[in-house]
């Protein structure tokens, strides 16, 4: 073969190995961001600068310390992003970086939509409080199991008598799967995060703590001001209106998974 042709085919795998390289990087930070690892690896990235910085001035002891928390971080790393490391698996594995949204998927959204958003007008301008968690790619088998099996078809008119005050199943978190209620009265994990404001309650804290350990979208409605919160990947956004409201779910129902954050047009408040 002659040469040139020998380097053309060289050229070729040396761009298609670095373009795989950059999808790779690309879909990591896709799954990282809105997540508590984008904090963790600000702070990995600081220990590296510093290491740099000690081995350039000749900080002998600082050195080993940082030589000492890079060879104890990789175990580190995998203990601290365990729900970003298992949730990058599942994708990987179920072949979710090619997913599709079939017109079907499509319909069964906007009824689910519309169901969710005629039922937490109703109950935010009453002040009735809700949790709502809309299940996507992770399952939420062990959750489902937390509450009440109900299996009944998405209504509005459902979703306002399970959350009306005291009755059996209002306190707890609805499930949703594909245009079913799955259950009620679930128990979701509540999250540890010290970022979440002090102001707010059991139920943006059970939402957060859902969605840092799924891809899953909850709404919540506020029993003390009636305002309507979203939680995704680890994201709290407070106090969206019914038109953005509406937005984001069509946005994150009707678009591949892991739909990031970024693609959001409006403005929210994060994270209290």
């Amino acid at each position: 073969m002659p040469s040139f042709q020998i380097d053309i085919l060289h050229t070729l795998q040396n761009s298609l190995d670095i373009l795989l390289v950059w999808f790779v990087i690309y879909r990591l930070i896709i799954i990282i961001q809105g997540t508590k690892a984008v904090q963790l690896l600000k702070g990995v990235t600081i220990i590296i600068i510093v290491k740099v910085l000690s081995n350039l001035f000749g900080l002998h002891t600082l050195q080993f310390l940082m030589d000492q928390a890079l060879t104890w971080g990789f175990l580190a790393v995998i203990i601290i992003f365990q729900p970003e490391l298992r949730r990058a698996l599942e994708q990987l594995g179920r072949g979710g970086f090619f997913s599709r949204t079939t017109h079907n998927e499509q319909n069964e959204h906007g009824n689910v939509i519309s169901s969710i958003a005629k039922s937490t007008e109703y109950m935010a301008k009453r002040r009735i409080g809700a949790l709502i968690s809309i299940e996507k790619q992770t399952g939420m088998g062990d959750y489902i199991e937390s509450g009440i099996s109900l299996n009944a078809n998405i209504t509005s008119e459902l979703l306002i008598n399970i959350f009306i005050p005291n009755t059996p199943l209002h306190d707890g978190a609805v499930i949703i799967q594909g245009e079913t209620i799955a259950a009620a009265g679930c128990y979701l994990p509540l999250s540890e995060s010290p970022f979440i404001s002090k102001e707010l309650g059991t139920r943006h804290r059970a939402a957060m703590g859902i969605s840092e350990v799924t891809d899953s979208i909850t709404i919540i409605v506020s029993e003390e001001t009636g305002a309507i919160s979203v939680t995704k990947n680890g994201h709290l956004f407070r106090d969206l209106s019914q038109e953005e409201l509406i937005a984001h779910l069509k946005l994150e129902l009707s678009s591949p998974e892991d739909t990031t954050s970024s693609r959001w047009n409006w403005k929210v408040k994060r994270n209290g």
